[in-house]
């Protein structure tokens, strides 16, 4: 191998090793953007999971509630106040006084 030659693949090794180098950097500039969206994306998604958790509570406090309206609707308690109120209905002997405007 003469001089010449040497220098020659001196410099096509050079040449390679620059360029790998440079994809090299281009690799860990695309996975570092990568990974800022994913965080990005976590954080997002983690605010997510607090808003629908905290909507669950709501709803299940709100499932709650109308059991008990339903509980209660088949009492005697609710059946005579919606026949006093909507119907009008009173026991037998009982006197309802209702107020009124005096002219």
């Amino acid at each position: 191998m003469t001089f010449e030659k040497s220098v020659k693949h001196n410099d096509q090794n050079r040449l390679s090793m620059g360029i790998a180098a440079v994809v090299v950097g281009i690799l860990i500039v695309v996975i570092l953007v990568a990974c800022a969206g994913l965080a990005s994306r976590l954080h997002s998604n983690r605010e997510r999971i607090a808003e629908l958790e905290a909507a669950k509570v709501k709803e299940e406090q709100r499932q709650q509630d109308i059991e008990e309206y339903k509980e209660y609707t088949q009492t005697r308690e609710y059946i005579e106040e919606i026949a006093r109120e909507k119907l009008g209905l009173v026991y037998e002997g009982e006197v309802i006084f209702k107020e009124g405007t005096s002219e």
